[in-house]
């Protein structure tokens, strides 16, 4: 019998308020696990942490703080005007819960050897699609959620398999009848379909722009192909139980290149059921 128990379950609520200076806009969630979108003139320049920021045609740009983020990074904004801005943002910092998972098969703990090849193979195409920098902001008309369900996996959570611990969930777990309908949270461009990888089984990655990207994980039927532009709220497949997954259901997961971002930061509270 498979047993889970959650402790510590302290998930991050910050409101999302925009920030303004000198003519610079700020609107997100400066958090462990946020993404903002800034603005800026058109024509000005930004780097974050000593990184070059794509800038949109309209002055649009994107940050995201992983699950481990420093409490502080810096921002660097040059104007076309060549002033620069020096900023330094304070993340705060969040209390994980902790995710007991007993009773699993062992192949389910740690993989045999002998799909290490293909795991290494899946693991090298999921990061060719998510290091894409595509120039389209789709991430600017906003996110609903991808299916509807019971929430029984949350971002951050370090989990712990029959007593051993493993990697932290980066996603959101949305238990569903198999077959339930998956839309697109925002409108993509689909970068990545594939049917049954060792991981995630059937496996969409959807790109936002600017290096931000959905992927939706565990699907039992996959209806878009890549290269495909979906609209939000477009079927692009149903929930499954698909790859290592011991139950239906959709994970959800956002990356902002190598940055882990939660997805509960980006959408309205889950409606209840009728």
């Amino acid at each position: 019998m498979i047993r889970v128990i959650f402790t510590l379950l302290l998930v991050y609520t910050g409101s999302i308020s925009p920030l303004t200076a000198s003519g610079l806009k700020f609107e997100g969630n400066f958090v462990q696990g946020g993404l903002v979108t800034g603005t800026v003139p058109i024509g000005s320049k930004v780097l974050f942490d000593g990184h070059n920021l794509r800038i949109s045609a309209k002055g649009h740009f994107l940050i995201g703080f992983s699950r481990g983020a420093q409490p502080t990074s810096r921002l660097e904004i040059i104007l076309p005007n060549g002033k620069k801005i020096n900023k330094t943002l304070n993340i705060d910092k969040r209390d994980y819960p902790i995710q007991r998972i007993d009773g699993l098969p062992q192949n389910m703990v740690v993989p045999p050897k002998s799909v290490y090849s293909r795991i290494a193979r899946e693991n090298a195409e999921i990061a060719r699609a998510r290091n894409k920098d595509m120039a389209t902001t789709y991430f600017k008309n906003g996110w609903i959620w991808p299916t509807h369900g019971r929430i029984t996996g949350i971002y951050g959570s370090q989990r712990i398999l029959n007593g051993k611990a493993r990697q932290p969930h980066y996603g959101i777990d949305i238990a569903a009848p198999i077959g339930t309908p998956v839309v697109s949270p925002a409108p993509a461009i689909v970068t990545l379909t594939h049917q049954n990888m060792y991981y995630t089984g059937g496996t969409v990655i959807l790109d936002h722009g600017h290096g931000l990207t959905s992927a939706m994980l565990h699907m039992n039927h996959i209806e878009v192909a890549v290269g495909d532009f979906v609209r939000k709220g477009q079927s692009i497949g149903t929930v499954g139980k698909s790859g290592r997954a011991t139950g239906p259901h959709l994970d959800w997961r956002i990356n902002l290149f190598n940055a882990r971002i939660d997805p509960a930061l980006l959408v309205p509270p889950m409606p209840k059921p009728n």
